[in-house]
């Protein structure tokens, strides 16, 4: 097997109620929970990253008190706080491997994290063999572009599963699909 699902910041701040939520975030954590129980044996390696933000400091200009809501953003996902933490709607016992990311520095992409051992998931992939990768999560046009165009740089082939993937704007992520697929990546539903 050298298949591996990322499922990308499925986490209380990006789902309803959250600091940033996406609209139907809530839903997105059911339908992976839902593809996890179908299909977790169909992956040699499951990762779940977490945006996982200093409380004390700005994150490297990450937070900002008057934020644009593209490269500066309202205090989210502070590390060890509620909004930090998986939704509940996600059932993460099948997850090998969680990465926490953006520890004191900007960070979208899964890549820029590391798992709670220290290893990054290109040298996690590489271990493990992995050609294939699938991407859930949220949010599209944010953390899942940037890990899902990471994971091509690193000579992936990549699928999006567009029924698991929700976004911050609908324009912003249908935007970032078409990029996704010009730069290679397959975009199609998770199988039933």
């Amino acid at each position: 097997m050298t298949k591996a699902l990322f499922i990308v910041d499925v986490q209380n701040d990006f789902t309803e109620g959250g600091a940033l939520a996406v609209s139907g975030g809530d839903e997105i954590a059911r339908r992976i929970t839902d593809h996890l129980r179908a299909h977790a044996g169909d992956y040699a390696v499951i990762v779940a990253s977490r945006d996982w933000h200093d409380a004390d400091h700005d994150n490297g200009g990450h937070f900002h008190p008057e934020p644009d809501f593209v490269e500066t953003w309202p205090v989210h996902c502070v590390s060890g706080s509620v909004g930090a933490e998986y939704d509940p709607e996600l059932d993460t016992r099948a997850v090998t491997h969680h990465v926490k990311k953006g520890q004191g520095i900007p960070a979208y992409s899964l890549f820029e994290g590391t798992t709670d051992d220290g290893v990054r998931v290109s040298e996690l992939l590489d271990r493990h063999g992995i050609v294939d990768v699938d991407v859930a999560g949220l949010a599209t046009d944010y953390c899942v572009r940037a890990s899902a165009l990471d994971a091509l740089a690193h000579g992936r082939r990549v699928r999006i599963l567009s029924d698991l993937v929700a976004g911050v704007d609908a324009t912003s992520s249908a935007a970032a699909l078409v990029e996704l697929q010009r730069a290679g990546a397959d975009v199609a539903e998770s199988a039933p």
